[in-house]
């Protein structure tokens, strides 16, 4: 059963049933706590701790997820990968433990015929909490499970929470018995190879409170509703129903791992390590196709460092087999269609992803040439410092600066005969980490340590908050916070949290950046670096003092930047015109799901599938700078929110609101925009100024973003456009209007040109194969053709001349091809053996291995491997000729 069916039959069971099917949310969704989405039940957090009143008493849904934490684990077992989906059901004070057993088991042991799984009743064990005798009679009741096959497990295995104080429960997890062959009997408790999880029952009932592990904390008491959230790994479903031993072999992934092997001349299954940097490759593939269709790009922190991460490892592993030409584009359009059938948008964007990812493979090609460059220095000057390990500081210059993996510094230390100081290396990736988080945490404050605000709002009630009337305040400071502790006085340099009586800074909320400016005190100054709500009612600025002391009690002045606020205002104005711009062009069902802006910029997701045409960009363009020229009359003004709604008022996903209270943002006449919103705005649209849409990309599953720039930030964007038309116009000699057809034919003849002359050279290579077959050495009654070919040959003719030259040869005879050639600064060897040579003992792989030092991959007919330096091509060669006529010698 293919996966995209084992995912239709888990969706379509949970609907019959009353389930409203929920698409997958992105894999990066606004929470302070989650670098990427890692469970089915994330986006429903709201509902869970009672932020936001469910839209729907019942849900269904396969998630998108990444899970980081194991990456080196990734090909060494059957289990780990980076990116899985969640199957999951979800009941919000709906059913209970009855109707989520019954749901799972009708549709594991239900008939395929009938839209079941099909899994052996037989074949299945059960875990329950220890004391949850209920959950064990309702599985003997629904399921006639006998009380053997109910197992009973302690908190660390069987009671769920998200870690943190909130909802949480005892869980019940249902396992598939793979057989003897692979562990002993007696269930889970005694063996999770053979015994393998598929799907967990999570019972939330309770709410837990602060604890220092996963099974130290207090429970407080029952939540006021009883919950159902469950997660089935699909991938695990799909492994078993599809008769593979592990997830890199089901029909989603194996296909690419395949033909990483067909590249690199191997066969999987064969050896180990070759077939764990296959997994590799199949799993890190997958993941950055994902990771790129929903927005992420690859960078130096944060989710954009995960990326780079998994994209590099995946380049790598196939350096590592050997196969050193660009490995992405034969790869990734085949993980492309596999996973488009559940997930279209990857279809359609994949001129974007695309381009991401070669890029990125490109700068790591020149990133291992650079650093290797700085490798070698260190080690020459550890060397000759007399010592026998490369330092820590080294090792993570080359990872921080160099986007060096730790694990490639290690091999190639150890090549040149040094150690590499890996607890200094760890020390300082641990310091590095520690200060993002720390940065982080300073930086938000949501479902952070919050009992010292709640202190504060308890004594001094709520700020009174001036952001929408005025941008100067004579305030009074009631608290200063720095980390986790109250203090009396902050002084230069330091950067503390500071409460204030009042204030004109608005805080970040609603995608609107938080404002910047000083604040002002007897003797000194501070910066103010953010400003945060991080409860209800509360505001929270995060300064760092300038000059001066600024104590408790202290009278000072908050003064926000008056150019930042009004490059905010048209930023968020904007956004509202693009908005309703979307759903003039595009229909009304183009509704925003989220936004971020700052001065003079602005970013929109909004529900849509597939890119927009260029037309539709410039349609909707022309209709926000309209908007602007008609200078329309921008208001808020506040109402009960059924009023609000009732007026047309749009109220985006994912936002809550005050029934009683909510502040309505009206552009123009009639409902052209009408929206919900606390930001801060332009009295009229003309104030906007220009508005220039600069991009539109994937977001995620039928979401799309459209970026755009607005008032003086637009004239410098117009400005750059204009300056380079100038340059090209120049440097082409050619009139404006017809640059980019002048362009256009000559990146075409260029393209034609570079195919011609690769075809040439590939021509002019496998012409030669006659006459080396025909001037073949006999080594000792092997024949052998050693030779080098012109630098800049591509890896695929390299291999196409080793097999013409092959075949060549006398089919009855022992005989060996080795042709090598240098590309860049390195160089690489493919060996090719007869049929008759692979009879006589010789193999192509011990061969290369030998010759490379323990390098490269392939098998005993094919082999290839490279990464020694350029110009010991010929040194290389004579190697090889010396091996073959060995091994002659002992055939």
């Amino acid at each position: 059963m293919r996966t995209a069916e084992i995912r239709r039959r888990f969706l379509d069971h949970f609907v019959q049933r009353g389930h409203t099917e929920v698409a997958s949310a992105s894999l990066i969704l606004d929470d302070p706590n989650l670098l990427f989405v890692n469970a089915g039940m994330v986006p429903f957090k709201p509902y869970f701790l009672g932020q936001q009143t469910p839209p729907y008493p019942r849900a269904t849904s396969v998630q998108k997820c990444i899970r980081t934490g194991d990456i080196e684990e990734v090909g060494k077992t059957t289990r780990h990968g980076t990116f899985f989906q969640m199957n999951g059901n979800f009941s919000f004070g709906d059913y209970f433990k009855e109707g989520a057993i019954t749901n799972a088991w009708e549709l594991i042991t239900g008939s395929p015929d009938a839209g079941g799984l099909g899994f052996d009743p037989a074949r299945i064990w059960v875990t329950v909490y220890h004391d949850d005798d209920e959950a064990s009679q309702l599985w003997q009741k629904i399921a006639g499970l006998p009380e053997q096959r109910i197992q009973r497990r302690g908190m660390a295995d069987n009671f769920w929470s998200m870690g943190v104080p909130g909802p949480c429960g005892p869980c019940s997890e249902i396992y598939i018995d793979r057989g003897a062959e692979f562990g002993p009997d007696g269930g889970p408790v005694v063996d999770e190879d053979r015994f393998l999880e598929i799907w967990n029952l999570v019972f939330m009932q309770y709410e837990r409170g602060d604890g220092t592990s996963k099974d130290d904390y207090p429970i407080l008491g029952e939540l006021p509703a009883k919950n159902i959230d469950t997660g089935m790994g699909l991938e695990r479903v799909a492994y078993l129903l599809q008769g593979v031993d592990n997830l890199y072999e089901i029909d989603e992934i194996y296909p690419v791992l395949e033909r990483a092997a067909e590249l690199a001349g191997c066969q999987y299954g064969k050896n180990h390590t070759n077939d764990v940097h296959l997994r590799v490759i199949s799993d890190h593939v997958r993941s950055s196709l994902m990771l790129i269709g929903d927005g992420v790009t690859p960078g130096n922190e944060g989710r954009g460092y995960v990326l780079r991460r998994l994209l590099r490892r995946a380049v790598r592993a196939m350096r590592l087999l050997g196969y050193e030409d660009p490995s992405l584009p034969e790869l990734l359009p085949i993980s492309r269609d596999l996973m488009k059938a559940s997930y279209p948008e990857l279809g359609t964007g994949f001129d974007r992803i695309s381009q991401i990812a070669y890029a990125e493979e490109e700068a790591f090609r020149r990133t291992l040439s650079a650093g290797t460059t700085i490798l070698d220095v260190a080690v020459e000057a550890t060397k000759k410092a007399g010592g026998q390990q490369l330092s820590g500081g080294d090792a993570f210059k080359l990872h921080d600066t160099y986007g060096f993996p730790i694990d490639l510094t290690l091999e190639m230390a150890s090549e040149q005969g040094l150690k590499v100081d890996e607890d200094g290396f760890r020390k300082l990736m641990t310091e590095q980490r520690e200060r993002a988080r720390a940065d982080a945490r300073a930086k938000k404050t949501g479902h952070a340590d919050t009992s010292l605000f709640r202190a504060a709002l308890d004594e001094h009630g709520e700020t009174d908050w001036l952001a929408y009337s005025t941008l100067e305040t004579d305030s009074k400071v009631l608290a200063l916070i720095n980390g986790t502790a109250a203090v009396p006085a902050a002084h230069a340099g330091e950067i503390v949290q500071v409460i204030l009586d009042r204030t004109p800074f608005y805080a970040e909320s609603g995608g609107q950046n938080a404002d910047a400016g000083v604040i002002e005190f007897d003797g000194g100054s501070a910066e103010v670096l953010d400003v945060q709500r991080p409860l209800k009612g509360l505001v929270v600025h995060q300064i760092r003092v300038v000059d001066g002391e600024l104590t408790l009690d202290a009278d000072v002045r908050a003064k926000v930047d008056p150019e930042w606020r009004l490059g905010a205002r048209q930023a968020h104005s904007g956004t509202h015109v693009v908005h309703a711009a979307l759903r003039q062009v595009l229909g009304p069902t183009a509704l925003q799901s989220g936004s971020y802006n700052r001065p003079g910029y602005l970013r929109l997701d909004f529900a849509w599938k597939g890119g927009l045409s260029q037309q539709e960009r410039h349609d909707i363009e022309d209709v926000s700078n309209l908007a602007v020229r008609r200078d329309l009359p921008v208001t808020a003004t506040y109402m009960p929110l059924p009023e609000a709604r009732a007026a047309g008022a749009i109220a985006l996903f994912g936002e809550t609101y005050n029934p009683e209270k909510v502040r309505v943002v009206r552009i123009g006449p009639g409902q052209w925009s009408i929206e919900l919103c606390g930001g801060t705005h332009v009295e009229s649209s003309s104030q906007i100024g220009p508005l220039v849409v600069t991009g539109e990309s994937s977001v995620g599953s039928s979401s799309r973003r459209v970026e755009a720039v607005t008032g003086i930030e637009a004239f410098h964007y117009l400005a750059k456009e204009r300056d380079l038309v100038s340059q090209l116009t120049e440097i082409l000699k050619t009139p404006r209007d017809t640059v980019a057809d002048r362009i256009s034919s000559m990146v075409t003849r260029l393209r034609d040109a570079e195919k011609e002359l690769a075809k040439m050279r590939a021509d002019a290579v496998l012409s030669s194969a006659g006459a080396l077959a025909a001037n073949a050495e006999d080594l000792s009654g092997v024949a052998y053709v050693g030779t080098e070919v012109p630098e800049g040959t591509g890896g695929g003719d390299v291999r196409k001349l080793a097999q013409e030259v092959r075949g060549r040869l006398a089919a009855d005879h022992p005989g060996v091809v080795a042709v090598a050639g240098a590309a860049g600064d390195k160089a690489s060897l493919v060996v090719a053996v007869t049929k008759a040579g692979v009879r006589s003992g010789l193999s192509a792989a011990e061969l290369v291995r030998s010759a490379l030092g323990g390098k490269g991959g392939g098998n005993a007919d094919m082999a290839q491997g490279g990464g020694v330096p350029a110009d010991q091509v010929r040194p290389v060669l004579d190697s090889l000729r010396k091996l073959v006529g060995e091994a002659g010698g002992k055939a």
